[in-house]
């Protein structure tokens, strides 16, 4: 080919260049959670958009702490504390952290595996089965312990009408399991079996004896695949499909007739030379029944470390995208200052988020004085940084899963006002007053404070929640919880930079390897400007000025295979203060003559 020419003979050719490049979107409304749930993938983020989603997901707190006017646990928090949060926003990442003692409910006891307790895919997937156990609930949790597996499987004598419709769940399934097309062509036998998931006690749905899954013509044979060519083999669809159980030793499955060892039967998951008759043989039982046992929560309350590591998983920038880190509500000082410090580091690090937090439980929650002085304390444990925001209170909400009233934290819902004031206004709108800081669903808070202690409160930099006459129940602060003064420290400004740096991050990716000239730097301010503009449109900055040329990328700059630009940002300033002048004048006064003089 030519150095130059697009062809060795005259010819015309046709190319498409792209000069399209554009800021892309960007959501800044996705809050992250890590707590004790009942249920669920542990130490593995899933993203909730509803609190039905989060109780299908990780399960209700139903029956956890029913007794006195506040009591609970961590679960109980944990859960409205997320749940309350997707008041405001409708995308949370949630993670659900380990515990002690915490085991996957199995058939005859918790299953014993090589890495442990099966937290998620990902452990399973690590694991070696030792003992005897097949049925292993999909999470740990004692909701694994209403887990039920009822099987009707092919015998050897084949299963007439009268059997298959006397089985409880026929009704279920179309036709009774007899011989796979794809096994029959291999001269095998009775391979196939039908599987009902049921929740026996109704601890997972509320409903003894629910369906909860039901799989239809599975084989038992291990190569076994379905007219597209997907696996139908019983082990394989069991574990890619099941939202409760995981199949694991189907050699041990369990007795035929209750006596025999005999499992899913002689060839199971042989090859196709192998085929046979997969039945079990003795043709005088086709039903059976594993009941989940052993499943724990564990301890009520994780350590430290577990919220820690629960929230590690929300480290990485570059594989997750969060915007609030939230800070759930630790029983003591030394545990609130010691996660809040952890989660601001995170998101330090990360640098396109913020962290939120709440006092500790002790410090404001069953006290009837000193709370203010002790929310102030602990804030003062807290690290200054920009990308702390803290409050200074817990919520009062009723927990319609246990009848009673409980208090949770406010950060998540703290953290949910600036998640909506993104929806409605922009998120370099401040989050507080009465226009965009009311709080939902809020009965009351754990104490009020008066205007001396908000004073003190804000001097601290903690966001006072406070019950304003004839407003209602309001955040009436927007600062961050940096000491040192400048424009970082209010809430509005520090989002506007956030969302700023993630967009012009993004539409950077594309001058990636191309080449630093005039060229590329102009393309580049041609992509940036118009939403610098378009956001001082939306008034969240005042001015701005884009330098990207020659006077910043020098030679030295494009040798070394850099590339820089300097973007200079007037943010928006929030009114904190308001002074209202009245003056009273003579009658024989014009007002020119004194306006200016007050």
């Amino acid at each position: 080919m030519a150095l130059f020419a697009p062809s060795e003979s005259p010819a015309v050719v046709v190319k498409e260049i792209d000069l399209t490049n554009a800021v892309p979107n960007v959501q800044s409304s996705t809050g992250a959670y890590a707590g004790t749930f009942n249920w669920g993938p542990v130490e593995e983020p899933r993203l909730i958009t509803s609190e039905a989603g989060l109780v299908e997901t990780f399960g209700s707190p139903k029956g956890i702490g029913t007794e006195g006017t506040d009591s609970g646990s961590a679960t109980t928090f944990d859960f409205h504390s997320a749940s309350y949060f997707l008041k405001y926003s409708n995308a949370m990442q949630v993670v659900r952290a380990t515990s002690s003692g915490m085991k996957n409910a199995g058939v005859g006891e918790a299953p014993t595996t090589g890495s442990g307790n099966i937290k998620n895919i990902e452990t399973f997937n690590s694991s070696t089965f030792t003992n005897t156990e097949s049925w292993i609930a999909r999470y740990p949790g004692k909701l694994g312990n209403s887990i039920a597996v009822h099987m009707m499987a092919s015998e050897s004598d084949g299963i007439d009408a009268t059997e298959f419709s006397s089985w409880a769940y026929s009704t279920n399934f179309n036709t009774k399991p007899g011989t796979s097309s794809y096994v029959a062509q291999e001269g095998g036998l009775h391979d196939e079996m039908h599987i009902a998931i049921v929740d026996s006690d109704g601890l997972i749905t509320g409903t003894k004896n629910t369906i909860l899954e039901t799989y239809s013509y599975v084989s038992k044979a291990g190569d076994a695949r379905n007219a597209d060519g997907t696996t139908n083999y019983v082990k394989d669809v069991i574990n890619s499909k099941s939202n409760y159980v995981y199949l694991g030793n189907v050699n041990s499955l369990g007795s035929h007739d209750g006596t025999t060892a005999a499992g899913f039967g002689p060839a199971v998951g042989k090859t196709t030379a192998d085929h046979k008759d997969f039945s079990n043989q003795s043709g005088t039982q086709e039903v059976q029944v594993q009941r989940l046992t052993g499943g724990s929560n564990g301890t009520a309350t994780p350590t430290l470390a577990n919220y820690q590591s629960a929230f590690n998983q929300f480290s990485d920038v570059d594989t997750i995208e969060v915007d609030f880190l939230m800070t759930p509500g630790m029983v003591t000082r030394v545990e609130q200052t010691a996660l809040t410090n952890h989660l601001t580091s995170i998101a330090s690090s990360r640098k396109d988020c913020v962290a939120v937090s709440s006092p500790a439980r002790s410090d404001v929650v069953d006290l009837n004085s000193g709370q203010n002085a002790r929310a102030i304390t602990t804030a003062d444990t807290f690290t200054n940084s920009s990308y702390l925001i803290v409050d200074n209170n817990y919520l009062k909400i009723y927990d319609k899963y246990n009848d009673k009233f409980i208090h949770i934290p406010a950060a998540s819902s703290t953290a949910g006002l600036m998640a909506a004031t993104d929806r409605n206004s922009a998120p370099w709108f401040s989050p507080a007053g009465p226009r965009r800081g009311a709080y939902l669903g809020i009965t009351g808070l754990a104490y009020n404070p008066t205007k001396g202690e908000r004073d003190s409160l804000y001097k601290a930099g903690v966001n006072p929640i406070a019950n304003i006459p004839g407003q209602g129940l309001l955040l009436y602060g927007d600062k961050t919880h940096q000491n040192r003064s400048s424009a970082f420290d209010r809430i509005n400004v520090r989002r506007l930079f956030l969302v700023l740096e993630r967009a012009i991050a993004r539409a950077a990716q594309n001058v990636m390897f191309e080449f630093n000239d005039e060229f590329t730097r102009a393309e580049f301010v041609g992509i940036i400007e118009p939403v610098l503009r378009n956001v001082q449109g939306r008034r969240g900055i005042t001015d701005f000025k884009l330098v990207c040329d020659e006077t910043n990328n020098g030679p030295e700059i494009v040798d070394t295979n850099q590339f820089v630009a300097n973007i200079f940002i007037k943010p928006a300033r929030s009114i904190n203060f308001i002074t209202l002048n009245f003056v009273a004048v003579r009658s024989g006064v014009a007002f020119e003559e004194v306006v200016g003089t007050v």
